[in-house]
């Protein structure tokens, strides 16, 4: 995996309003951010992917969420 601060890269902003955790949105321009410990991930990350407490982990275009409740959706844009 790739250790890759993504705030170097992108400018993120919350999604409004916030979407229910039950049905989180995919895209390539939305990324999850994860509360425990604030890693920030594609919701369809190609590269292998995770957070370190474990939150967040996907690859192959396909993320797993854990804990939906603990997760923040944002935009992402280049800076």
């Amino acid at each position: 995996m790739l250790n890759i601060d993504l705030r170097k890269i992108y400018n993120f902003y919350p999604v409004e309003p916030a979407p229910d955790p039950a049905s989180l949105p995919t895209g390539g321009d939305i990324y999850y951010e994860c509360l425990d410990c604030t890693t920030i991930i594609n919701s369809v990350p190609h590269i292998k992917s995770a957070c370190p407490c474990g939150n967040l982990v996907g690859g192959g275009g396909e993320l797993v969420v854990k804990d939906p409740a603990r997760v923040k959706v944002v935009k992402g844009k280049l800076k």
